[in-house]
């Protein structure tokens, strides 16, 4: 993926977590690692490898949000993004 596609993909992913953000049955704390990344989609100076970061992590977050218990299919997903996201770190 360039990183032009995953800027975009990071700023989709940010639009959706805002939606789940005004929630209010949602706790918002679920977003708290991914926000202490401090990389959104307009931080285009930042590298590939910190948005690839940014996208797993929200992604883990945004499915625990819509996971039922960790072996629902958005569970499954989350523990995934999970993986990618360690590994992503341990890239930086």
């Amino acid at each position: 993926m360039h990183k032009d596609e995953l800027l975009e993909l990071h700023a989709k992913m940010v639009s959706i977590m805002g939606h789940f953000q005004d929630m209010d049955e949602i706790d918002s704390s679920v977003f708290d690692p991914y926000e202490s990344l401090d990389v959104t989609p307009d931080d285009v100076h930042k590298s590939k490898s910190e948005h690839k970061h940014a996208v797993f992590v929200l992604g883990n977050a945004l499915a625990n949000v819509m996971s039922e218990d960790e072996f629902s299919d958005a569970g499954r997903i989350g523990k995934r993004m999970k993986e990618l996201a360690d590994d992503a770190e341990s890239k930086l």
